[in-house]
């Protein structure tokens, strides 16, 4: 027990690697991307450096073009406030909330910067986001001394593109541009100069000022004006709604306890609640290599991410609403389905199949990664791994599946069919390898996973008609598997029929249940992947074999969760926690993963907060409990 009460404290130590800059010496474009909060009202988000930046804000949606895009530019936009000379700084988000607390302390005084994305009025629990005002607000107050202040607010819409005209007014400063209005409330007074707005302010203590951000496209109604006891109300608001959330949903009671409630959190936050949609991560183009091309819009919802969050959130926030993602998916994907199509791999927030993918080319990218995009090529490709995890979301809240709609239960049959009419043909994979298309063994692993689960579910269904076409086929995807999809040469499992490149992916197989732990198959493979896929620090590569793309990538720490889940099956519990620390260690101080590591320098690198990243902490969190407490 003391053994394990060490473990537990060093995990918690691991995440002060990183040191947040509260200075704004550098610009967003430049910041690591660990330097960044995340703030999100369940329709839209934004990043806020440690300096007290606003360099990411997309709005009314997580998909909609960006306010402020200085982290993909340097003249792209952005929103600071923060004393003039700040010493040092702390920040945190207020206990169980996604409102963001910053206190800076100068020669002559303290001041906190507050920072929320308002959600409705008096929402609680389920509610989370129904009616949000798409109000971005922050709230400065002196609690010791005097403090002098400065805000900058450049507002550079449709991705940094259109330079509005600033009008200072006596609420505030009011902006048009293109089809976007904006309204920055505000009363202290601001000068403009080259489409940037000024303010300096002194507080003393006990003393506040508050600002209200809203953004409107041409159509909509045009922004209105928050006063300052509004706007703190809002806040604090906002910061009730997001306790209540978790008060109501989060049961999780283990080893990384506030590791896991903060991981649901940020699952929840980047749900769109007005469809149930789930983004895989709310930012475009923060890249797998620095100053490579791989960079690419995470802003959507793929039917993997998505499913697999949800299961995540099962564990880490029990959630009540999972039958709206179905119902949403039904609506999105059952006319291809019906059609007797492929089920397409992910949408738009609101339901839209095209994501046509295009280039930025005003924006430089982050350190200079180019190109920046918006779409997402994706969505064109095949992967028949997404039926598996479709349907084993549905498996795990079979429970509320009585309140899905026929729609959706229409769906989910259509996607078992779709396995067993499509587990044979090739596909690109659940990395979306942008090669031609091969016999992964994942994507026939979910397939298996995808007729198994919609066996056991096919009474809830209405589906007992399928259960022999079904089960005949999940028996010839197992067979198939473990004939062709073990490589004597190599010792395990491997990523695709006839190679002997290893993939993480494989990982999977004990986890969903295809073999058992103590399969030696499984051990070896486990094993190899630990010896072959791993970098000094213990983090796992997808892969290391070339995938038609220029450069290498860093480690990802959703494969080294799974590794650690993997090795918590197997009962190797000293080298599941292990792992699941050097992966842990990783979260920046406010508990937030990227996709990526950088092998050198141990930065984080790609989308962020990156949703299957949390959810490889959460799984891996709940399996070493699990394994601990014998079950």
């Amino acid at each position: 027990m003391e053994a394990r009460r060490a473990s537990v404290s060093r995990s918690t130590a691991f995440r002060m690697k990183f040191q947040p800059d509260f200075s704004e010496s550098i610009t967003g474009d430049s910041r690591p991307i660990a330097d960044y909060a995340l703030l999100s009202d369940c329709h839209s988000a934004a990043l806020v450096s440690s300096g007290g930046s606003v360099d990411w804000f997309c709005a009314p949606r997580f998909d909609s073009p960006a306010v402020f895009a200085r982290l993909l530019g340097s003249a792209a936009g952005h929103w600071s406030i923060r004393p003039v000379d700040a010493v040092d700084g702390k920040r945190g988000y207020r206990p169980g909330t996604l409102v963001l607390e910053t206190t800076y302390r100068t020669e002559n005084g303290v001041a906190r910067v507050t920072d929320a994305l308002a959600v409705g009025r008096n929402e609680r629990g389920h509610e989370l986001g129904a009616d949000a005002p798409h109000a971005l607000l922050r709230n400065v107050e002196c609690l010791e001394g005097r403090v002098e202040l400065c805000c900058e607010y450049a507002p550079r819409p449709e991705n940094g593109l259109v330079r509005p005209l600033l009008e200072c007014r006596d609420d505030g400063v009011a902006g048009h541009g293109g089809a976007s209005q904006t309204l920055l409330s505000a009363t202290v007074p601001f000068t403009v100069d080259s489409g940037t707005a000024h303010a300096r302010f002194t507080l003393a203590a006990g003393e506040r000022r508050a600002f209200a951000l809203q953004h409107r496209h041409g159509e909509e109604s045009p922004p209105r004006r928050w006063d300052d006891e509004e706007i703190v109300t809002r806040i604090d608001d906002t910061s009730a709604a997001w306790e209540s959330w978790s008060s109501i949903h989060q049961r999780y009671d283990g080893p990384w306890k506030d590791l896991v409630h903060h991981s649901g959190r940020v699952l929840q936050a980047l749900t769109y609640f007005p469809t149930g949609a789930i983004v895989a991560a709310p930012t475009t183009s923060l890249p797998e290599i620095v100053g490579g091309g791989r960079n690419w819009d995470y802003r959507y919802a793929w039917i993997r991410d998505a499913s697999l969050t949800l299961e995540a959130l099962w564990i880490a926030a029990c959630p009540d609403e999972a039958h709206r993602f179905f119902d949403f998916l039904a609506y999105a994907a059952l006319p291809q389905l019906a059609d007797g199509g492929h089920l397409q791999i992910m949408f738009g927030v609101g339901g839209e199949h095209d994501l046509t993918e295009r280039e930025l080319p005003w924006l430089e990218g982050w350190r200079g990664s180019r190109p920046v995009r918006v779409g997402n090529g994706a969505w064109t490709q095949s992967q028949l791994d997404v039926y598996g995890e479709l349907l084993g979301a549905a498996h795990r809240f079979g429970d509320q599946l009585a309140q899905i709609g026929e729609p959706a239960r229409r769906l989910l049959v259509s996607a078992a069919d779709a396995a067993a009419r499509a587990w044979e043909s090739t596909d690109h994979g659940i990395w979306e390898i942008r090669d031609e298309p091969r016999h992964y063994l994942h994507s026939k692993l979910m397939c298996w996973v995808a007729l198994d689960r919609a066996i056991s579910l096919a009474p809830m269904l209405d589906a007992e008609d399928r259960v022999d076409d079904w089960t005949e086929a999940r028996a010839s995807v197992r067979d198939v598997i473990l004939e062709r999809g073990w490589s004597d040469s190599v010792g395990a499992f491997t990523q695709s029929f006839g190679s002997e490149t290893l993939d993480a992916s494989v990982l999977l197989m004990p986890i969903v249940g295809f073999l058992p732990p103590d399969d030696r198959r499984v051990r070896a493979t486990v094993q190899a992947v630990a010896e072959q896929l791993t970098d000094r620090r213990g983090l796992v590569y997808r892969y290391r074999s070339g995938d038609g793309l220029p450069g290498e990538e860093g480690t990802f720490l959703l494969c080294t969760f799974w590794l650690a889940h993997a090795l918590a099956l197997c009962g190797e519990l000293d080298r599941a926690r292990e792992t699941f620390e050097s992966a842990a260690g990783f979260a920046n101080d406010l508990g937030l993963l990227a996709e990526e590591v950088d092998t050198d320098t141990g930065e984080l690198l790609g989308n962020f907060p990156q949703a299957f990243s949390h959810v490889g902490l959460v799984n891996a969190a709940w399996a070493i409990t699990e394994a601990e407490r014998g079950r």
